[in-house]
């Protein structure tokens, strides 16, 4: 495919079957619109050809390739001043003859198409006075009007907010389990990884990769395609495949100790992501079985564990204080507390360097009653409080002295009172 006299894409060779989600990932410039261009034959390539649904798009006029093929922008701006309706009705344009005029059948399908995208309630409304979000649906719900088999969506959550993303997202996996196909450039590689079929990793003019998303995202496949250091794991509540930047140190570069505290499955993301940065790591203490245990064991992380359904006891909080008092940096994940597992959360008290992550309140997470936000609440008062992306940042800011160390006087306060806690309980 050439643009100008240069080559952008190069012998790309590709099969989408019917009622499959492709996501279309890679770096800019590396021809993902080019691609989707020539889908819906707006380009037509120097070499090979494109069909869709057995027609050589690049042969079709306007009108029979716009009734195979519809496109959402990545550009939501329009500067006419249409309502949402009308906007959704130029979708039906491609299927009108020069002398028939609209039909029952038209009306029918826009409509259609404004339910299915929830957008029936903006029908009056003037397109440009809409949100980003909303004319993202209006615009999609124009192309579900097209009646096309093949839909395809140019950077469809570029600029939204994650509800708008995750509503965007989640409305083209509906189509798609309804019969639809959908080819997609996601800039996004969690988001394409959680809702794509297939992903097509293009990079350098070529296909790097194609397949499903675990075959798709690995971390050469990236390094390769981005030049970027990462760390692909699974999401703990999704199960997807998920990817995190490193710094820009390479891979393994980093020094020092880290303790982390978790259980569920809360702490398994940081354990990947802090062994892959270079760092010392421990974990504890956890039971036998559980998710996060067995993610330590599989990196030869060093855990300290009790019996399944066991709290824990004194030795283990002997050895997780241990680990706690070598360590640069305690890392305390989004996890849910019970009296068993109570002492962690008093035992990293005594940490002189505290990461805290919040994913949600902990009031949601809390099952120990109030000693339960004692313990918590000493540990927010020190610590310095991020979400899940942030936790390597802040770990590295930590261990370098970049963060605010708490002063002598402050850890001994949390030291005695954390004594103070374990004694009366």
């Amino acid at each position: 495919m050439d643009l100008g006299g240069t080559t952008i894409l190069d012998g790309v060779s590709l099969d989408v079957d019917t009622g499959t989600f492709v996501g279309l990932i890679g770096p800019n410039g590396a021809g993902k619109t080019t691609l989707l261009r020539a889908l819906n034959g707006a380009l037509t390539p120097a070499l090979g050809r494109v069909e869709v649904a057995g027609e050589r798009i690049d042969r079709l006029g306007s009108k029979a390739a716009s009734r195979l093929v519809a496109t959402v922008p990545q550009d939501t701006s329009v500067s006419f001043d249409f309502d949402a309706r009308e906007t959704v009705r130029m979708g039906r344009t491609p299927h009108l003859s020069r002398f028939g005029g609209w039909s029952d059948e038209d009306s029918a399908a826009v409509e259609r198409a404004m339910e299915r995208t929830d957008v029936t309630g903006l029908a009056d409304r003037a397109v440009t006075g809409l949100s980003g979000g909303e004319r993202q649906r209006v615009l999609i719900a124009r192309a579900l009007a097209q009646a096309t088999p093949l839909l395809l969506l140019d950077e469809p959550t570029a600029s939204l907010d994650i509800n708008h993303q995750v509503r965007t997202l989640e409305l083209v996996s509906e189509l798609v389990a309804e019969g639809k196909t959908a080819v997609a450039a996601i800039h996004d590689l969690n988001l394409a990884a959680h809702y794509c079929d297939e992903l097509v990793l293009l990079s350098g003019g070529g296909v790097v990769a194609a397949g499903p998303p675990a075959e798709v995202l690995t971390e050469a496949n990236l390094e390769g395609a981005f030049d970027a250091n990462a760390v692909v794991s699974r999401h703990p509540v999704t199960g997807s495949v998920y990817v995190t930047a490193l710094p820009e140190t390479r891979a393994g570069d980093a020094e020092g100790r880290v303790h982390v505290v978790g259980g569920g499955g809360t702490a398994a993301r940081h354990l990947y992501l802090l062994s892959a940065a270079g760092y010392d790591v421990s974990v504890g203490a956890l039971n036998e079985g559980d998710t996060d245990t067995e993610t330590a064991r599989s990196l030869g992380v060093d855990a300290v564990t009790v019996p399944p359904f066991s709290s824990v006891d004194s030795a283990a909080r002997d050895a997780v204080a241990d680990r706690i008092e070598r360590a640069d940096c305690v890392v305390v994940a989004d996890v849910e507390v019970g009296r068993g597992n109570l002492a962690n959360l008093r035992a990293a008290a005594d940490a002189d360097s505290l990461v805290l992550v919040e994913e949600r309140p902990f009031a949601e997470r809390n099952y120990a009653g109030t000693e339960g936000e004692r313990a918590y609440e000493r540990l927010r008062a020190r610590g310095t409080v991020v979400s899940a992306g942030d936790v390597l940042a802040a770990v590295t800011a930590a261990v370098e002295g970049e963060a605010t160390d708490a002063t002598s006087e402050e850890r001994t306060e949390a030291r005695e009172a954390s004594q103070s806690d374990s004694s009366a309980t």
